[in-house]
């Protein structure tokens, strides 16, 4: 099972932190540069509207339609979770219309090549942008759970799944026993 990161919209309080979090985890050592709005990526987006507030992100599906949809190959599995092998993609943006939940975009970065010890500027390079679950963090997992201010982001893997599976079902059953009674 892919691991992936659930929102509980009762618990949210539509601070950003999780968006802020993520853009500096992926801000490759630019520190609080990567907060400048042309720079701000974040690969979790906070959606409010007057009654709710939630962050969104890649659920990383088994079956994922992105990686279906990706004509090089550049989005695979890898360490339970989707990733995108960005020297392989394209720009080519079939992963944002196979995407369901809406969750996959395309950026813009700098094209930069190495060339006989010199970094040569080439432009800038569309590419997949999704969260990652900040796989190269480690075993400190996704910078926006460990943020969170309410604990509405919690990292889902087998593990954590099988606990709240046992729990609805712990809970349906004494609800048919209140019912019965």
């Amino acid at each position: 099972m892919n691991r992936f990161v659930t929102a509980n919209p009762s618990k949210c309080i539509g601070c950003r932190t999780c968006e802020i979090a993520c853009a500096l985890a992926h801000s490759e050592g630019a520190g609080v540069e990567g907060l400048a709005p042309e720079s701000f990526k974040p690969r979790i987006r906070m959606v409010k509207t007057a009654d709710v507030s939630t962050a969104v992100m890649c659920h990383h599906c088994e079956d994922a339609p992105c990686v279906n949809a990706c004509p090089n190959n550049a989005i695979v599995y890898r360490q339970h979770s989707v990733q995108v092998e960005q020297e392989r993609c394209l720009g080519c943006k079939n992963c944002v219309l196979a995407c369901p939940f809406g969750v996959m975009d395309v950026v813009t970065v700098p094209a930069v090549r190495q060339f006989a010890g010199m970094t040569l500027s080439l432009g800038v390079k569309a590419q997949a942008h999704k969260c990652d679950l900040c796989i190269e963090r480690g075993d400190a997992g996704p910078a926006c759970v460990s943020v969170c201010p309410t604990s509405a982001l919690t990292l889902m893997d087998r593990e954590a799944m099988d606990e709240t599976l046992r729990r609805r079902r712990e809970r349906a059953a004494l609800e048919a026993a209140e019912v019965a009674a």
